[in-house]
C-alpha cells in the first residue's frame, strides 16, 4: 500500500505542466504524475503541505493510470483495479 498526496496544480497550462485540464499533481513515492481526473474510493483527509501554506488531500491505496481518461484510480485492494 502506498500514500498519495494530491494537489491541485497551480501552473497547469504552462510548459511541462500539462494542459489547462491536468488540474490534478498526484504524488507516489516522491514520482509526481499531471491528470485531468482523478477517481478515489479509500478515504481521504486534508493536510498542510511541507511549506506549511498549501494544502494537500492525502490517501493511502494502490493507484493505476487510465491513460485513455488521464485518471488516478486509486482504490484500497489491487483486486479492485483489475475490474477496471
Amino acid at each position: 500500500m502506498n500514500t498519495y498526496q494530491i494537489r491541485f496544480n497551480k501552473s497547469r497550462g504552462q510548459e511541462g505542466r500539462g494542459s489547462m485540464d491536468h488540474v490534478w499533481r498526484v504524488f507516489e513515492n516522491g514520482k509526481e504524475f499531471l491528470l485531468k481526473n482523478l477517481d478515489i474510493t479509500v478515504p481521504v483527509k486534508s493536510e498542510k503541505d511541507a511549506n506549511g501554506i498549501d494544502y494537500n488531500i492525502t490517501c493511502q491505496g494502490f493507484m493505476t493510470l487510465d491513460r485513455d481518461t488521464s485518471t488516478a484510480i486509486i482504490a484500497s485492494k489491487i483486486k479492485e483495479l483489475e475490474t477496471v
